[in-house]
């Protein structure tokens, strides 16, 4: 079979075998630490929180801390304020001058930045740990438990809080570094796959033990959240083909140019990175709210609690929408350069048959991303928020969050983006790749 000689090519290059196994390591590593249970908290008084994380937004921050949060884990704040601190950073390169300044440094500059996310993911973190650490005494007190956090025992906690998100950062770089694909997405990637056995029995029981649909509701579900998945595969692998012709040019005895060529530009060049963006910022209002602590008291912060705790709700699910669709259009202006792309022609004797080169080639590509961006992104964000139409028709709330949204867009967009470097080796070491085609259309970096 295909499948299985693939996977001897995979095992036979030493380069990529290393390389998974790597990822494979560190990804253990953070799957171990997301049961560890912070110090001086009862595990057996952990049933509040846990029922606490099984709904609303709560529930998907701890899916995408693997469960972490739920449990008073070490590693219970995860991996998203780091990326809070990535998009503050990201906008502060657009509107100040000396940030500007270091992202045209190339890589002393992104080290310099680098640098600077992780002061501010620090910065974050404290804010963000002794607001946990209050909703966890809360809700545990609550419920009849004993968790009581004096003032010392908050600062302890809080380091120790911090120091287990800073962890998962460390794995992240490494496993970008030493390992295969993007290791941030990577390790959200596994904390939602950690849940999703668990919501799909869930989903399964509740229909047999239920008048709605039973088995053949179940069966209906499955057909559709398929036909949702190959949607946002054919979102994420769609592009709009430029042709580019380059004139003839003869070196020695050798003639380059003179055929046409395409300039494959992606409907959504910015692939899961909106989601991410978006969901990163949509966690600061529940945040500032004590994590849901507040949801029963009146005033702003109640009002803040109940409006952007509830994922199935009008303004949370508007705002969502409004925040992809913007930060598609930002990650899109970040990573494809019509500029840059028109520079690149022109200086290979290339130009786009009727378009003149240079500023009007780019102008050009400018307007033809900002078309092809605008269906992209609004199905993009359509996407994201039909787990709030699925709960309408009465799916359970946890397998909702993998018909269609977040959760399902970022599994699609970080499988496809690591099978195209795994494909990217093989190709590299003259193997066939993983597809008949030969070819995945992966995130461009």
């Amino acid at each position: 079979m295909k499948l299985i000689e693939t996977l001897k090519n995979i095992w036979k290059i030493e380069d990529l075998r290393k390389r998974l196994i790597t990822t494979f390591l560190f990804i253990v590593i953070y799957r171990f630490g997301c049961h560890v249970v912070l110090p001086g908290i009862n595990p057996s008084d952990l049933e509040a929180m846990r029922n606490f994380t099984n709904s609303g937004l709560m529930q998907l921050l701890d899916m995408f801390s693997g469960g972490a949060f739920g449990q008073a884990s070490i590693f219970a704040l995860g991996i998203m304020p780091y990326i809070t601190a990535s998009i503050v950073i990201q906008l502060m390169g657009m509107v100040v001058p000396s940030f500007q300044k270091m992202q045209r440094e190339g890589e002393s500059g992104r080290m310099k930045l680098n640098q600077y996310t992780r002061y501010l993911t620090v910065f974050i973190l404290l804010i963000q740990a002794p607001a946990y650490l209050m909703n966890l005494q809360y809700q545990v007190n609550a419920a009849g438990g004993h968790a009581n956090i004096s003032g010392l025992m908050m600062i302890y906690l809080s380091i120790v809080l911090t120091a287990g998100a800073m962890l998962i950062m460390w794995l992240g770089e490494k496993i970008t570094d030493k390992g295969i694909g993007n290791g941030i997405s990577i390790i959200i990637l596994v904390g939602i796959l950690a849940r999703f056995p668990g919501a799909i029995v869930q989903e399964f029981t509740g229909r047999l033990n239920t008048a709605q649909g039973g088995l053949v509701m179940f069966l209906v579900e499955i057909v559709i959240l398929f036909a949702v998945t190959a949607g946002a595969v054919m979102l994420t692998q769609g592009t709009r083909k430029v042709p580019v012709q380059y004139a003839k040019r003869i070196v020695g005895n050798k003639q380059y140019g003179g055929a046409r060529q395409y300039i494959p530009l992606k409907v959504n060049a910015a692939n899961v990175m909106p989601i991410i963006f978006a969901q990163a910022l949509m966690f600061i209002p529940i945040t500032l709210a004590g994590f849901g602590a507040r949801q029963n008291e009146a005033g702003f912060l109640g009002s803040l609690s109940r409006t952007f705790g509830d994922m199935n709700g009008f303004w949370y699910n508007v705002v969502y929408f409004l925040m992809i669709v913007a930060f598609t259009y930002f990650y899109t202006a970040i990573t494809v350069r019509p500029t840059q792309m028109a520079e690149e022609m022109k200086k290979n004797s290339g130009f786009i048959p009727g378009i003149k080169p240079g500023k009007k080639t780019a102008e050009y590509l400018d307007s033809i991303m900002s078309r092809i961006t605008l269906p992209g992104s609004l199905f993009l964000g359509i996407v994201a928020i039909l787990p709030a139409f699925a709960r309408y028709f009465g799916v359970n709330q946890q397998f909702a969050q993998f018909f269609g949204g977040t959760s399902l867009l970022i599994i699609v967009g970080v499988v496809l983006d690591t099978l195209q470097q795994i494909e990217t080796h093989l190709m590299m070491h003259h193997y066939d790749g993983l597809m008949k085609s030969g070819k995945i259309k992966g995130r461009s970096r």
